[in-house]
């Protein structure tokens, strides 16, 4: 890798962008299989939960959709931990194979009317074990390409792999609205809605074979040569004063807010209009894709922008702007779904789509400004023999637990008040407290070195 200030060699570039490619697949594949899960909620709560409970039965299935987030901290600390003493590549390439074989045998499980209470059961079993493979995939992917990229290019090159989350929730709506058209609407709700969950094997094993031709990120090898790898990542990371106040400065300032403005942008808004507007499920399904599509390219637009402004500067502004325009962006919504709230159970009637996705275009913008940075704002933060550990978790915390809980805590608010916006009250609370926080405590740095000298091998 070059030192800073040096031009980098059409070789070395050649090698980033193969690293970016590799690690990209795996995570996108990995995101795929973990969203499946979420996109076909509506119809999997009628699959593995009892009828004629149909609110219950949804809520039951986006409560095993949120425990899939909440255990991914434990996910970071079991392959963080495996990461900083054993390797980045192994680490990742065992949380891949997890939640491939995990995602296929979900398409493979019998339903409640089948095997009765067991089909929830293990369902919820198989959503923990993507959940554990996911909280152990991110922090490798990040952490790898973020130690392959050169000074005052990292919030460019890690952009890519921020794309694969929004990339991974794209393809999984473009594969379940394929087969449900193939299929037909009867077909998809018996047994079509199978197929993108089995289709991971193919997949995850053509994501392994590429990886395993991966090397080692240069900054561990280095660093493990010269004995300096952490004995303990997770006591270093979590005992000692000074870092453990830098994880819970970047859950509380940073990764909380961009994980509700993430779920809310992307996922919440999907619930919103399948269950509250009555949205036909494959338009809604459409309209999602669509802004995805169109906004995934700010992801490196902003990650790019902040090697030069700073991450914290678009972090915020992107906490703030969604907080404030939440509100008025779905009641837009609602004017523009053509749903009758006097016949609230009714389709929605002749919805506008250019104007439905251009909201949701929006909100996937805010995600776009809180998530393209982030990356590089929390491998920059930790030092290198304890990186894997320390962003893990505070990354997992923010997105699985705050963000993961958004689409189950809204549509349990708007269940229970009966006020169809009281859902937004969770994600612009949680908004203003990082925007706060970050604001007043986060300090910027623009000039963090890893590749100064031979010697140094990043942030000790």
């Amino acid at each position: 890798m070059a030192a800073a200030g040096t031009v980098i060699s059409t070789t070395e570039k050649r090698n980033i962008w193969k690293v970016i490619a590799a690690s990209s697949a795996g995570t996108l594949i990995e995101w795929y299989d973990f969203y499946i899960f979420g996109s076909l909620a509506t119809i999997i709560s009628a699959q593995f939960f009892p009828k004629g409970h149909e609110t219950a039965a949804l809520l039951g299935t986006l409560a095993t959709f949120a425990t899939g987030f909440i255990v991914r901290p434990f996910g970071a600390l079991v392959f963080g931990r495996v990461g900083d003493v054993v390797g980045r590549k192994y680490a990742f390439m065992v949380t891949l194979l997890i939640m491939g074989l995990a995602t296929t045998a979900i398409g493979l499980l019998p339903g409640y009317e089948t095997i009765g209470i067991l089909a929830p059961i293990l369902l919820l079993v198989l959503r923990l074990l993507q959940g554990l493979a996911l909280g152990g995939e991110y922090g490798g992917a990040a952490t790898y390409v973020a130690e392959h990229s050169p000074d005052g290019k990292r919030g460019y090159y890690t952009s890519f792999i921020q794309t694969t989350a929004t990339l991974g929730l794209f393809v999984s709506l473009g594969v379940i609205l394929v087969t449900r058209l193939s299929l037909g609407e009867e077909a998809f709700k018996v047994w079509g809605w199978r197929v993108p969950f089995i289709l991971s094997v193919l997949l995850v094993l053509v994501s392994y074979l590429i990886r395993r031709k991966m090397e080692e990120s240069p900054l561990f090898v280095q660093m493990k040569s010269e004995g300096k790898t952490s004995a303990s990542p997770l006591r270093d990371s979590f005992m000692n004063p000074e870092n453990r106040r830098l994880v819970i400065l970047s859950l509380l300032g940073a990764t909380a807010g961009q994980g509700v403005v993430w779920y809310t942008g992307q996922f919440y808004a999907l619930y919103y209009l399948q269950t509250v507007l009555k949205v036909d499920f494959v338009l809604a399904n459409q309209i999602i894709a669509v802004a995805l599509l169109f906004a995934t390219p700010f992801f490196v637009v902003f990650g790019a922008l902040s090697d030069r402004m700073g991450r914290k500067r678009i972090m915020m502004a992107g906490c703030l702007i969604a907080a404030l325009t939440y509100y008025p962006i779905y009641r837009a919504m609602e004017a523009y779904s053509g749903w009758n709230p006097m016949e609230p159970n009714a389709t929605a009637i002749n919805p506008n789509v250019f104007m439905l996705t251009l909201l949701v275009f929006i909100q996937v913008i805010y995600v776009t400004m809180v998530y393209g940075p982030i990356a590089a704002f929390l491998v920059e933060l930790f030092p290198t023999r304890i990186r894997y550990t320390s962003m893990s978790l505070p990354y997992h915390i923010g997105n699985g637990v705050f963000g993961g809980l958004v689409p189950f805590i809204g549509t349990a608010l708007v269940a229970s008040t009966g006020n169809h916006f009281a859902g937004l009250m969770y994600p612009i609370a949680v908004a203003v407290m990082t925007f706060i926080i970050g604001s007043l405590y986060i300090k910027e740095d623009l000039d963090v070195r890893w590749h100064a000298s031979p010697s140094h091998s990043g942030k000790e």
